[in-house]
């Protein structure tokens, strides 16, 4: 991992071609680049610096390769994440199905990591509602089953992008104050506490 010191590793996990790495750009530099990308190999790693109320958090961004070949590899780069944005086409039906994979990979490798799923490429329904292939009740009855939450983004006009990781933040500087809250206490939570709140606060 970087040398730099991050408050939450998040991981980008979905199907090649959804959008993971113009998400990030979009959230990290604002900018969407016109063009075919490169795909990713192996994962890129990136870090952003923000503010949560009177608190700084740095999330520390790896954006895995999509493509089933690279698939132990990114089982490496989520190992230890406090975060994962599983990404989905909303106009490609068998993203979705490939995101529940990686939910699955997740909840029995990483009990730990609170899931955030990501519908990708609104503006693509913008244009034309009938592409979309992908039924928002459907994915949002799904989100509450794992309880996950759900956004719908366009890393072209940057909808939802920075509501997004602006959440995995604010989930992180939460669940670290409960968990100083009933340090300070002294309660012990071992039987009654999420694998996340043990989990999520040093990497």
């Amino acid at each position: 991992m970087s040398g730099q010191r991050v408050d939450v590793k998040v991981v980008m996990l979905g199907k090649e071609y959804v959008g993971k790495t113009s998400l990030v750009e979009r959230y990290v530099h604002d900018r969407f680049l016109v063009g075919p990308y490169q795909n990713t190999i192996g994962a890129a790693f990136v870090a952003k610096v923000m503010s949560v109320g009177d608190r700084t958090v740095t999330l520390g961004i790896w954006d895995t390769a999509g493509s089933e070949r690279y698939e132990a590899m990114s089982r490496i780069y989520y190992r230890g994440a406090k975060a994962a944005i599983v990404c989905y086409d909303l106009t490609d039906s068998s993203s979705f199905e490939r995101a529940k994979f990686w939910v699955k990979e997740l909840r029995s490798l990483e009990e730990g990591c609170q899931i955030y799923l990501c519908g990708t490429k609104s503006d693509l329904l913008d244009e034309d509602r009938r592409r979309r292939r992908v039924d928002f009740h459907d994915v949002q009855d799904y989100a509450d089953n794992i309880k996950a939450q759900l956004f719908e983004t366009s890393s072209k006009t940057g909808q939802s992008v920075d509501k997004l990781f602006q959440k995995v933040a604010e989930d992180y500087v939460s669940v670290a104050a409960f968990q100083v809250m009933t340090e300070d206490q002294g309660v012990d939570l071992s039987q009654k506490a999420s694998p996340y709140f043990y989990s999520c606060c040093h990497h």
